[in-house]
């Protein structure tokens, strides 16, 4: 039988109270908190950030303040830049691909709770992965909501909510974000 946390990370509704889950998210809770009082030039930053993030490459960067659940739902490439104030609720893994830059105050969300009001009272959910392909950038305050996948060489204009899917090489602007031009490619 899976456990929790198991469920969760193959996209099974799961519950989040108790158990290994809510350990994992206590323990992303204290290293974020560790985290948030430092920058990323404190001897101990890089310490820290590697517990949270487990492989994260000595090229890629996470600015604090930094929010996450559990922190090793988190894939992250060579060479990323993460600013000031993102959060990125990791139940389902976040793969981020390499030179992909993240503006100040963005979001990645991947769980998604029940659509029936009464189910929703309990303390379950699904988690959809997340894919942001490779030299891509997000824009300060992007939204990606669960289950999106974000192409390679891609811009997502500041403010924007991405509910579904870009493609490889486009601006995408909007609440919701749509694709408003193709870009000029490899």
């Amino acid at each position: 039988m899976k456990t929790e946390l198991e469920k969760m990370r193959s996209r099974e509704e799961y519950y989040f109270d108790g158990g290994e889950v809510e350990q994992s998210i206590v323990r992303a809770q204290d290293l974020c908190r560790r985290l948030s009082a430092m920058t990323i030039s404190d001897e101990g930053y890089r310490a820290i950030i590697e517990q949270l993030i487990p492989g994260i490459p000595a090229s890629s960067v996470v600015c604090p303040p930094f929010r996450c659940d559990h922190g090793h739902g988190i894939l992250m490439g060579q060479n990323v830049f993460v600013n000031y104030d993102c959060v990125m609720l990791d139940g389902g893994h976040i793969r981020i691909g390499d030179n992909v830059k993240i503006g100040p105050g963005c979001h990645i969300y991947t769980p998604q709770h029940p659509v029936d009001h009464v189910e929703r009272r309990e303390p379950k959910e699904t988690a959809l992965p997340v894919t942001i392909g490779a030299d891509t950038w997000l824009c300060g305050h992007v939204t990606v909501c669960p289950g999106v996948t974000i192409g390679e060489r891609c811009i997502i204009a500041a403010g924007s909510v991405v509910v579904r899917d870009i493609p490889d090489d486009c601006l995408a602007a909007g609440n919701p974000a749509v694709v408003k031009k193709r870009l000029g490619g490899k």
